[in-house]
């Protein structure tokens, strides 16, 4: 069975169909520390879930390991799970990133059901079928390819999430927007990211707003969700095992991931969003050096992203660990380090390289810029 992914403004009857059309002789529910208090009550008296045994891990991105993975195969062999036996992932991109790999390796594979609760999730994480745990201080080293047999988004969790979060899951948004028309880009650059956080609780505090003209309202993110989620659906359904095409979604990512890695090691986490704007800034600087992207629209992205996401502490020093861990990325080639650049906005260039001082001046541009 493929994976259906279903945009709902009714969580509970979706949820029950989905879980009455996935065989299952046990529920399990996998939360996070957060999302137990926070978002299982939204369908906690769905009757789908009647039964259900609720397994929960600690939250944020250093609980996405080898420890918190055991936990949940512990307790799904300890609490009758069988082949036959279904997951449903109720959080952010980690819990659907753990649970999704817990769920493929239990048994030899259990069916899953992902109900993402960040827009970050929304967008990204939880569609795809890429699943994974962080191992030996590198992200997502671990995991498979295998989809979730549903994926039900529901907005109605973004008015749990503060500023920070929305705007997490907002920089896979936008490189949705660069990877594929100038439409799309021009439109989440010209939303109102202050008011759409303020609505969803947030408090506005989403810096200068990058210059806003479209409506910011909670009804208008969700109609631009639905078109990331189409963007990211296309990409993948042509390419599901990341041979060629799919590689298009990793812009910003061979940097982000880097800067993210390098965060957690030094006990100062980021989050994923984040990292990938971090990354945009350098990899849209590299895409103006090697493959003719124009000067303005780099400049008009870069702008949106200072003017929204405060910058994470580096410098000079941190260049050779932020160097080396580029060369553990998954799209490396014999130790060579692969970018996904661009020529123009949606055109896509895919595994093209840089020399480490072409990638030091990226660093710089960010840090200086």
């Amino acid at each position: 069975m493929s994976q259906r992914v279903i945009i709902t403004s009714c969580l509970g009857a979706a949820l029950e169909d989905a879980v009455a059309r996935c065989e299952h002789d046990r529920l399990f529910v996998l939360t996070d520390e957060v999302t137990v208090e926070k978002c299982l009550p939204v369908i906690g008296d769905c009757a789908a879930l009647k039964g259900a045994y609720v397994i929960t891990i600690g939250a944020t991105d250093e609980h996405k390991d080898v420890s918190s993975l055991c936990h949940v195969w512990r307790e799904l062999s300890l609490h009758g799970a069988t082949r036959h036996s279904c997951l449903v992932n109720l959080g952010g991109g980690m819990v659907t990133d753990l649970g999704g790999f817990a769920a493929s390796t239990f048994k030899r594979g259990i069916n899953y059901i992902n109900i993402p609760t960040t827009l970050l999730a929304m967008v990204d994480a939880s569609v795809g079928g890429k699943t994974g745990i962080n191992f030996n201080g590198l992200k997502n080293e671990l995991g498979v390819f295998n989809d979730s047999t549903f994926v039900l988004l529901s907005t109605v969790f973004l008015r749990t999430l503060d500023t920070r979060n929305i705007l997490s899951g907002y920089a896979e948004m936008l490189k949705h927007g660069l990877i594929s028309s100038e439409d799309i880009w021009r439109e989440l650059l010209s939303f109102d990211l202050v008011a759409c956080c303020r609505e969803c609780g947030g408090g506005g505090a989403a810096g200068d707003g990058g210059g806003a003209v479209a409506g910011g309202s909670l009804a208008v993110l969700q109609s631009m969700v639905a078109e990331s989620v189409r963007v990211k659906q296309g990409i993948v359904e042509a390419d599901p095992t990341e041979k060629g095409l799919r590689k298009a979604l990793n812009l910003g990512h061979t940097v982000g991931h880097a800067f993210e890695s390098l965060a957690l090691r030094k006990n100062r986490p980021i989050l994923h969003g984040y990292a990938v704007a971090y990354g945009l800034v350098c990899e849209l600087y590299l895409s103006c050096l090697k493959t003719g992207f124009p000067t303005d629209k780099m400049r008009q992205t870069v702008d949106f992203i200072r003017g929204n996401y405060e910058r994470t502490d580096i410098s000079c020093y941190d260049y050779p660990a932020l160097y080396e861990l580029m060369t553990h990325d998954k799209k490396n080639t014999a130790g060579t380090i692969n970018f996904t650049l661009l020529s123009d906005i949606g055109g896509i260039c895919l595994n093209r390289t840089a020399t480490r001082d072409e990638i030091y001046e990226a660093l710089d541009f960010y840090r200086e810029g």
